[in-house]
């Protein structure tokens, strides 16, 4: 099986934010920021397994702070760790206020993505290729995540 190499494991993507985007308290509504994560988690594990992903699941989803109109959204996407069929996609989300330059970071989240072909069925992915220290990080990160997921669903 092909191992893939660093740039093919993580992307960015930024997006300023728009009135269509406001919910009823004038804060950036969570549910626009939730459909961008998906779509940052679907492009960062389609480009590197090379086919059509879904969303199995999504952990950990917390906002630390609001996000305004105006303000740029930085979503920094990596493959974290591969299964067989799957794999999981780290996201940290940081706002910038662009008059002050301020930044926040908004929250961190992980998707569970899975390849599969145009019947819906898994297909084998290339095993990730861990070679820096901040991958083995988050590869051990995720292997427990991953167990913690595993125990979750068998109750």
């Amino acid at each position: 099986m092909e191992e893939k190499i660093e740039n093919d494991t993580s992307i960015q993507m930024i997006v300023l934010m728009t009135p269509d985007m406001v919910n009823f308290s004038g804060k950036v509504h969570g549910g626009a920021i939730l459909k961008l994560l998906d779509q940052v988690a679907y492009v960062c594990a389609s480009r590197y397994a090379g086919n059509y992903v879904v969303t199995l699941s999504v952990d950990q989803v917390f906002f630390r702070h609001p996000i305004h109109v105006g303000e740029l959204v930085s979503f920094f996407a990596n493959i974290n760790y591969t299964g067989k069929s799957s794999m999981e996609v780290g996201i940290k989300v940081i706002s910038e206020d662009t008059k002050t330059r301020a930044t926040n970071h908004v929250l961190s989240s992980y998707f569970t993505m899975v390849a599969v072909d145009e019947h819906s069925k898994s297909v084998s992915i290339p095993e990730l290729k861990v070679t820096t220290e901040k991958q083995k990080e988050r590869r051990e990160a995720a292997l427990k995540r991953k167990l913690l997921r595993e125990q979750i669903w068998k109750k």
